[in-house]
This record gives C-alpha cells, structure tokens and sequence, in this order.
C-alpha cells in the first residue's frame, strides 16, 4: 500500500514539473516575440527620427543657400558708389563695410610738414565736395589724418599726430566753407599708426563716409 502512495505520488510531482516546465517555456517564447518585437519598433523609430533629421539639415541647408543668393543679388550701394570719386587727382575711393574711405594724398593737399592747404588741391577737394551734396548730404563724416613714419624734426608740430590733427582740420573747415553741414563733421587723427606701403602713400588725409 505504501508503494503504491509513493509511485502515486512521484506520478504526481512529475506530472507537476513538467506541467510548470511547459509553462515556464510558453511564458519565455512569449516574452522572446514581445522583444523581438520591441527591437523591431525600436529599430524603425530610430530609422524614421533619423531619416527626419536628415530632412531638416537639408531643409536648412536650402535656406541658408536661399538666403546667401538673395544677399548676393543685391548690389552693395557702397561698392556701387566708390566710383562716383573715379578720376579725382590723388584721390582714392574705397568701400570697407557700409563705409567709403575717400582718401586724399597728403602730397596734394600740403607742402612737406605744413598744415594749410595748396591752392591746387582745392579743385580735387570741390569735385568732393560736389559729390557729398548730391549723393550722401545726410551721412556723418570723420575727417582722418595720417602722417608717415618718420619723426618730426624741423616743424612747429609737437609731433605727427599734431600734424595729422592739423591737416584733418584744415580740410574740415574747407569742407564747410564749401556748405557741409560743420555738426556732421568729426575729427580724428591717427599719425604714424597706419602707414602704408609708401612714405608718400602714408601721407594723406581720409573722409571717411559712415554707413548707416
């Protein structure tokens, strides 16, 4: 009688492991589909978030090219206007930004170490003066002088940036002379600090047009 209890029972915990074992191997099949099908969304999010992000660096990449040929359709006005100074004895237009540095050769408005101005320089001086009227009468002006490198030696001048002051002046007060609006008119002078490629060249006074 107690053999047959105990075969019973072992019947009966074999029937119980093997029923809890096929559950366990259902359970684990099903929680493999459940992640092979998370891996599967998560593969294709990732694929669509960076498919997504390739068509908005495009779109921006489009913008900044339409924006960049729309700027570079539009003629810069002061490159277009440098040219209305064209032609001026010992003079020189050039466009830096929005401003127009019109320079003017020191040689051709002074005499050596001297701040009052030549008699010949006044005609290159009124084409300018011609030309702000007509085309730049609201602009605030800096009149600049530079001098060269070299010391000053045999000169009523302390030194060049009196000099340079001087001669920004002198041209100041012809340019109002001549009718420009004097509270639009600045002074400044840079001396020795800026020279160019020649003595010659250092030498010079600029009307510096400044771009709004």
């Amino acid at each position: 009688m107690k053999k047959t209890w105990i075969v019973c029972g072992g019947i009966a915990i074999l029937a119980l492991v093997v029923g809890c074992d096929s559950s366990a191997q259902k359970q684990n099949g099903t929680l493999l589909s459940e992640n092979e099908t998370l891996k599967q969304q998560l593969a294709t999010n990732s694929a669509a978030l960076e498919q997504a992000d390739r068509e908005k660096q495009a779109a921006i990449a489009r913008a900044q090219a339409a924006e960049a040929q729309s700027k570079s359709s539009i003629a810069d006005p002061a490159t277009a206007d440098t040219g209305a100074f064209a032609g001026i004895e010992g003079v020189t237009a050039t466009a830096q930004g929005s401003d127009i540095h019109v320079s003017i050769e020191g040689d051709v408005l002074f005499d050596s170490g001297k701040d009052v101005l030549k008699s010949g320089s006044k005609k290159s001086l009124d084409k300018i003066v011609g030309i702000l009227k007509d085309n730049y009468a609201s602009k605030s002006v800096d009149v600049a002088g530079f001098t060269d490198t070299d010391p000053i030696k045999y000169s009523a001048f302390k030194n060049n940036y009196y000099l340079g002051f001087e001669r920004a002046y002198a041209v100041r007060e012809y340019l109002i002379s001549k009718g420009l609006n004097g509270k639009q008119i600045s002074l400044s002078s840079f001396g020795p600090d800026m020279p160019l490629d020649s003595k010659a060249k250092s030498r010079r006074v600029e009307i510096v047009l400044i771009g709004q």
